[in-house]
């Protein structure tokens, strides 16, 4: 069943270490919830009832929350092969802690977190894997928030631009790279407003830093960015 999405689940850090034919022979053990939404659909809802730790099959969805003015922060986005509901599944709440909408016709499956750290029926011997690979993923979310805190905090909107710039860069390995989400999208993640976000990219673009068609993004002047982004 769950051999369509060989490629991607290959890439999912969950199950990091677990050989293709292992995984088929786990998943079958775990036999994960698998759903399908269409674009602008909710894959979760904060303050529902918690499903699982969700891993994206296909497609492309965003993480957000409304702040306390209700205005929404975009937390992250989510590609073929990313976990959501990691970082709440093993606490004593039990409700998502933030809603999940979908950017595009996406494919998840969530796995319940007592599957992911009780005993195997079957005695997988790769099951020993996900725990270990867990607490990896959570310790990383800690760092990457942390990170999206440091944006958040930098006074100058041209250095949370710059900062976000690198950042997608050295995710791509390259200077070129698409951006995972519209001005829209990218002014709430930085809790900016647009006009002031565009006004700012276009004094980028015009002082030869950068260049950039819609998502579409080429940092021309790496170490200018840089200066910018400390």
């Amino acid at each position: 069943m769950f051999s369509k999405w060989k490629t991607q689940l290959s890439t999912c850090p969950l199950f990091a270490g677990i050989n293709p034919d292992e995984l088929q022979t786990m998943l079958t053990c775990l036999n994960p919830l698998v759903r399908a939404y269409k674009k602008n659909e909710c894959l979760t809802v904060a303050g529902e009832k918690f499903t699982g730790v969700g891993v994206v099959l296909a497609g492309r969805a965003m993480v957000t929350k409304e702040n306390a003015a209700g205005n929404r922060v975009i937390i992250a986005t989510l590609e073929a092969g990313d976990l959501f509901g990691e970082m709440v599944a093993f606490s004593g709440k039990k409700v998502w802690p933030a809603t999940v909408l979908a950017q595009q016709n996406v494919e998840v499956f969530f796995l319940p977190p007592e599957k992911i750290v009780g005993n195997c029926p079957r005695q997988c011997l790769s099951h020993r894997f996900l725990i270990t690979n867990m607490l990896r993923i959570i310790s990383e979310k800690a760092l990457i928030l942390n990170r999206k805190v440091e944006y958040l905090t930098m006074k100058s909107l041209r250095g949370k631009i710059a900062a976000v710039l690198l950042e997608e860069a050295k995710k791509a390995g390259t200077a070129t790279f698409m951006l995972p989400f519209n001005r829209n999208e990218m002014a709430d993640f930085l809790s900016v407003a647009r006009p002031s976000l565009s006004r700012e990219l276009g004094k980028m673009k015009a002082e030869g830093l950068i260049d950039f068609h819609g998502a579409s993004v080429k940092i021309i002047d790496v170490e200018a960015l840089r200066r910018t982004a400390e």
